[in-house]
């Protein structure tokens, strides 16, 4: 079978038909709730210093993104889902930074197509990318790449993609949810003396959305950027 998972952000992949990128806490649900709110698009940026160039020559690009979780000074968003959606992005064209999903996606450009995805919208991006697998007669090169190092929210996400696209079935949203919050990633987000990290992030990032899009990275770009890709 064609459909592989990878778990961590600096694999050397094949090449394949498609790449999918996964970040459950928090890029990718991140990205995912600014389309639903109306960003144009999201440039994906290997460091800071990359960010901040990008500013200067587009004053009206918004920053976003984390180091090691913790909000990046100058930056104008931090990497939680609650702070999106609380501002206005519509229109705009945001600029992201994190540790380990935008790593992996910047990794991951060798294939046909290549999408990024929390499990807000893995349900989506699954059923597009089993229609394909089915079209190609199972013989279309998949890989699911769970971006967080060791993390269970990831690989639990990553699972659950992967029995779609076979058809197998054989992890359900129940599971998957439980794994998310139980998860390491997930700890400090519930530690109340950590000021840094919010519970309710935990509850966004573990809800599925039924959205019309997927987020699908072009890479004839100068700069990889998440656009929306209507199904």
């Amino acid at each position: 079978m064609g459909i592989r998972i990878f778990q961590g952000y600096d694999h050397t992949l094949e090449n394949s038909d498609i790449n999918i990128v996964i970040d459950v806490i928090r890029a990718f649900t991140v990205a995912h709730y600014a389309f639903e709110r109306g960003a144009k698009q999201i440039l994906l940026v290997g460091n800071v210093d990359a960010a901040i160039q990008l500013r200067k020559s587009h004053p009206a690009y918004l920053l976003a993104g984390e180091i090691n979780g913790i909000a990046i000074e100058g930056f104008d968003l931090d990497n939680s889902p609650l702070t999106i959606m609380e501002c206005d992005v519509k229109d705009k064209t945001i600029v992201q930074k994190t540790t380990n999903g935008v790593r992996a996606a910047l990794n991951s450009l060798n294939a046909n197509e290549l999408f990024v995805t929390g499990f807000s919208n893995a349900r989506q991006t699954a059923q597009y990318a089993r229609k394909r697998y089915l079209s190609s007669n199972e013989t279309a090169k998949i890989n699911i790449i769970a971006s967080h190092p060791s993390g269970d929210d990831d690989l639990a996400c990553a699972e659950y993609i992967h029995s779609i696209i076979a058809g197998s079935n054989t992890i359900s949203t129940e599971e998957v949810v439980a794994r998310i919050k139980n998860s390491h990633v997930a700890e400090k987000f519930f530690d109340e003396s950590n000021p840094y990290f919010h519970y309710k992030d935990i509850a966004t990032c573990s809800k599925e959305i039924n959205s019309n899009f997927l987020m699908k990275v072009n890479q004839e770009c100068e700069i990889p950027t998440i656009e929306r890709f209507f199904i």
